[in-house]
């Protein structure tokens, strides 16, 4: 191409320079997207483990008995399996993918990962906490569904359903424990324990305190000689659950 000021002919930027700013722009966005999903799992990481933390120091489970997981895209983080929750660090982190193929970590994910994944599968869940909380497994091997003793069974979306007994960590537990959690986000395993879960791990963590807490109070008003505890009906239960709607701070 000829300058018609000059009648030289004009110079044209460098191809690798004009196409080096474009490269270089487009790696700095791929950087920046990575660092930003590195990021993301770290923190969730940091979450995940000081919710298993207070589930040992809150007494909702024994040695590395139970899990939690939390998830991240198309992860899903979770706790390795046999770890004591005190010794988990940074560099401890596990992701498996949605199918169970682990993507990150030199542990072995959590031997419940079936239960887990089961839920994100089929429903909006973004953590879940599994434990073998002392008053709800109790309440787990005496009947088939937890008694209406306090509202708060609304905030799991109504009576608490137990799942049969089947062996931990297999594909016909994670089963029962699916139809058991139709329409709730939480349940009992029969001899076992529970699960629940939210779009959060605190609200996750929540659902599997007040589960516990209302088991203990059935067991409590239940063992008195000559009485029989006072129920909710599903009608007053609904009630509650409609109430429970407007709950709390609004944004």
């Amino acid at each position: 191409m000829t300058d018609h000021l000059t009648g030289r002919a004009a110079e044209r930027p460098a191809e690798g320079h004009a196409n080096g700013h474009a490269d270089d722009r487009a790696d700095g966005h791929a950087d920046s997207r990575a660092d930003g999903r590195a990021n993301a799992r770290d923190r969730a990481w940091a979450e995940l483990v000081a919710t298993a933390r207070r589930t040992t120091a809150e007494g909702l489970v024994v040695g590395t008995s139970g899990n939690v997981s939390v998830r991240v895209g198309d992860e899903v983080l979770v706790t390795p399996s046999g770890v004591p929750y005190d010794r988990l660090t940074p560099g401890d982190l596990v992701a498996v993918d949605l199918s169970g193929r682990q993507v990150s970590g030199r542990l072995g994910p959590t031997s419940e990962l079936p239960l887990h994944l089961e839920i994100y599968r089929t429903t909006d869940a973004s953590a879940v906490v599994h434990t073998h909380a002392v008053h709800a497994t109790a309440v787990s091997t005496l009947v088939t569904e937890l008694p209406l003793i306090h509202y708060m069974a609304a905030a799991l979306g109504g009576p608490v359903r137990v799942a049969p007994y089947a062996t931990y960590g297999t594909p016909e537990l994670a089963a029962h424990m699916l139809d058991a959690l139709r329409d709730r986000t939480g349940c009992l395993l029969r001899n076992h324990g529970t699960v629940t879960y939210g779009d959060s791990l605190d609200r996750a963590y929540d659902r599997t305190a007040q589960l516990e807490w209302m088991c203990r109070v059935w067991l409590t008003a239940s063992s008195v000689p000559g009485r029989t505890p006072a129920l909710l009906s599903e009608a007053q239960l609904a009630e509650v659950g409609e109430k429970l709607k407007g709950y709390g701070q609004k944004p």
